[in-house]
């Protein structure tokens, strides 16, 4: 009960704020007949009330369509290998859809059916369907007959709680086309183009057949598209883009010509966030410049998109070819951190120019926290501060050193410890606390970084030992918990912290044994 009361207040301030907003941009209309968000439940799974309280809250923001990435959470009722510990009741999600339905908020649900579908075809069960059978991601598009009778199975369990006239189907980030002998043989006869195509044509088909019309990322047709041809002229494309050039995945004109109806997605959480990192300066400008973009271009829609994790999975083998379980690649700070991104997102689709992001920070942190001008400057800078990678201990896209960058997080931490926000103090503590995490992960970079040294030997690795038991990660993992217990379930958040200290405990347990 506490945990559900607490995201109601969280929720409630969120969109109260981009309410209010909405006021002062005299009620303009946005452009954007389909004015979505993207729930993201594979790593996240919120309780229903809470649920019920979001939609609420979306709805008063402004959003009228809820994509819902059920995936594992889903309780299909003829496949119940399927669904995870976290999974809902079917009355569950029935209440909610009907809740949906009468404040008027359209439930799209999303039902990945080609990549992405570890846990689909890490059963056993399934097994014939992979493309690869040390990679479960992937349905290998040779096998139509048999994933034709899963996914129809899958869309109708979807369309008996859902009534959305929409089914997405997923369809991005294909990466292993072409890896069975079976798929390399049709790549030989007809191009990799058409192997993607006739599989998406089949799922499409079926989807409309049901009487529903089919949804898909456009990432995979952008990259080929032959894959276009033959399509139901139902199909909808979502041109997905984090910040990149239209053209990144493919020649994006052959997408607007070719006469499907288009939709746009952001990210408020993408790549490469994770626990340690997230890229605000970059989601800021993503908002400011996409969207504006996506009206121009005449898109229908715009979805925004909010990832707690990469889609991709790490499998745990037993032996060459059984797995014990899945482990998702790149978790992110859970969305409780993130009000101030979606708060943006609500307020550009409704404004008629593009978001002034610094603007918006600014007076965000005096609406929501009561921080006078200088004091949100102060905040931005810090909350922004070096938003750099580091990959295999270098530094990525800087000059800066791990110990430069340490410095910064550590200066950028101490300010935010001395700001005094005098409302909404709880949800200020969360850039405080990914302030501190991203200290502790940098920390333990430098540390790693001179014990992996040339020069390095067992007298030298020693001193380390105390640098790494100083990293505290237990009280780390307790400020966690108390920021996160109301929106996560306590196995969940278990999970997050084991998980995120991993490799100071490994490098720990290594070192204590030099002698």
């Amino acid at each position: 009960m506490k945990r559900t009361v607490f995201l109601v207040m969280l929720l409630t301030s969120i969109f109260g704020y981009a309410k209010a907003f909405q006021n002062e941009l005299n009620d303009p209309v946005s452009p954007f007949s389909v004015r979505g968000f993207h729930l993201d439940l594979r790593i996240q799974a919120i309780p229903m009330p809470a649920l019920k309280k979001l939609a609420s809250q979306l709805v008063e923001g402004g959003i009228n369509t809820l994509v819902m990435e059920w995936e594992a959470t889903y309780p299909f009722q003829e496949e119940p290998l399927i669904p995870n510990r976290f999974a809902y009741t079917r009355e569950e999600v029935k209440d909610f859809i009907a809740y949906c339905n009468s404040i008027k908020l359209e439930v799209i649900p999303l039902q990945q059916s080609f990549g992405h579908v570890e846990y689909i075809l890490r059963n056993p069960k399934y097994k014939d369907l992979r493309e690869d059978q040390k990679d479960y991601s992937q349905v290998n598009p040779i096998r139509e007959a048999e994933a034709k009778k899963l996914f129809t199975t899958l869309y109708k369990d979807l369309i008996a709680t859902h009534n959305s006239p929409y089914i997405h189907i997923g369809g991005d980030e294909t990466y292993l086309l072409g890896h069975s002998e079976e798929s390399k043989k049709k790549i030989k006869a007809v191009g990799i183009g058409r192997l993607y195509g006739d599989y998406i044509k089949m799922l499409c088909e079926v989807v409309v057949g049901l009487g529903k019309r089919p949804v898909l990322w456009a990432d995979i047709a952008l990259k080929y598209p032959e894959a276009l041809k033959g399509l139901p002229k139902e199909t909808v494309f979502i041109d997905w883009n984090y910040g990149w050039d239209i053209n990144m995945f493919g020649d994006h004109e052959k997408l607007m010509k070719s006469g499907f109806e288009v939709w746009g997605a952001p990210a408020i959480r993408s790549h490469p966030d994770n626990y340690f990192l997230t890229q605000w300066g970059k989601h800021f400008k993503n908002i400011s410049d996409f969207v504006p973009l996506a009206k121009k271009l005449g898109y229908k829609g715009i979805i925004m998109t909010s990832w707690s994790t990469s889609g991709l999975y790490a499998p745990v083998f037993e032996t060459t070819r059984d797995i014990v379980d899945l482990y998702a690649i790149r978790r992110v700070y859970p969305i409780s951190g993130f009000n101030m991104l979606i708060a943006a997102f609500i307020e550009s689709i409704k404004s008629e120019k593009a978001l002034d992001a610094e603007n918006f920070i600014y007076r965000y942190a005096k609406s929501q926290y009561g921080l006078d001008e200088n004091d949100a400057k102060v905040f931005w800078k810090a909350v922004s501060a070096v938003p750099f990678e580091i990959t295999q201990g270098k530094p990525i896209h800087t000059d800066l050193s791990i110990g430069q960058m340490l410095d910064s997080t550590r200066n950028a931490a101490l300010t935010l410890g001395k700001l005094k926000p005098v409302k909404n103090a709880k949800e200020f503590e969360h850039y405080r606390l990914m302030a501190a995490i991203r200290v502790q992960y940098l920390t333990y970079q430098s540390i790693e970084s001179r014990a992996n040294a040339p020069e390095m030997d067992a007298e030298k690795l020693k001193p380390l030992i105390e640098e790494l038991e100083a990293l505290r990660t237990r009280e780390l993992d307790k400020k966690f918990i108390a920021a996160n217990s109301e929106v996560m379930y306590p196995s969940e958040i278990a999970q997050e912290n084991e998980l995120r200290s991993a490799k100071i405990r490994v490098l720990l347990d290594r070192l204590k044994r030099v002698k």
